[in-house]
């Protein structure tokens, strides 16, 4: 049963018309609903969008909880969430539909080859929410600096990072990354919900997050420039 209905939402997702699809990492297009292959670099503003609001990556955005609450507290911004499991930006691509979030989009790729997907200037901030820590594998975490250079490649210049994560080596590994990048932070706490907030959308609690809280761990938060 748990693989049909996987097979059943990879045939659905296909039909999104919100959700952009990269089948094959070497060949760098996506594939929208119509079955088209696109080259979406600097045309996501006029080819989905239809407008010039600002856009805002989540990455890693299982479900697409975050990217839909964002959408719904901003409709002058543009989201998009991307992951590479296609049964769970399913969920969120559904939700955006139902509740007609025009402003809300998804992207199943793998986030290595993200810098073929945006184009210059492209992208103003991008989200990290709760990531996979990868305590084994370093440079596989999304704050990396092999990452940070692809992302340079599509953020705008006034362009910003946020991390919100409840693992202290990826938040202690970003930090340290930053420094070693020399970039400039605009806030960090430790403990986010410890203090008043310094921003609405920090208060948007996913799934996972509110699992956290119950277990008694601390939510961290950094937001800085790349």
């Amino acid at each position: 049963m748990g693989k049909k209905n996987k097979l059943f939402k990879f045939s659905e997702l296909a039909t999104f018309p919100n959700t952009y699809q990269n089948h094959r990492i070497e060949e760098l297009l996506l594939t929208n609903h119509q079955g088209e292959k696109l080259d979406m670099r600097g045309q996501w503003h006029s080819h989905h969008f239809k407008n010039d609001n600002p856009i805002t990556l989540e990455l890693a955005c299982g479900g697409g909880e975050y990217t839909l609450e964002m959408a719904r507290m901003h409709p002058d911004r543009n989201f998009i969430g991307i992951d590479i499991k296609g049964n769970r930006i399913w969920k969120g691509a559904r939700v955006a539909l139902a509740e007609k979030l025009d402003n809300a989009a998804f992207a199943r790729m793998r986030i290595e080859k993200i810098d073929h997907f945006f184009g210059e200037n492209e992208i103003t901030d991008i989200w990290i929410t709760f990531a996979d820590p990868f305590l084994k594998k370093p440079n596989r975490r999304l704050t990396a600096p092999i990452f940070y250079d692809r992302y340079r490649k599509f953020m705008r210049p006034e362009g910003r990072m946020h991390l919100k994560t409840d693992s202290p080596e990826l938040y202690e590994y970003t930090m340290e990354t930053i420094e070693a990048e020399k970039l400039n932070i605009e806030y960090q706490d430790e403990d986010i919900y410890s203090k008043p907030l310094p921003m609405p959308e920090l208060d948007f609690k996913t799934y996972y997050e509110r699992m956290h809280l119950e277990a008694k761990k601390t939510i961290k938060y950094v937001r800085f420039k790349l």
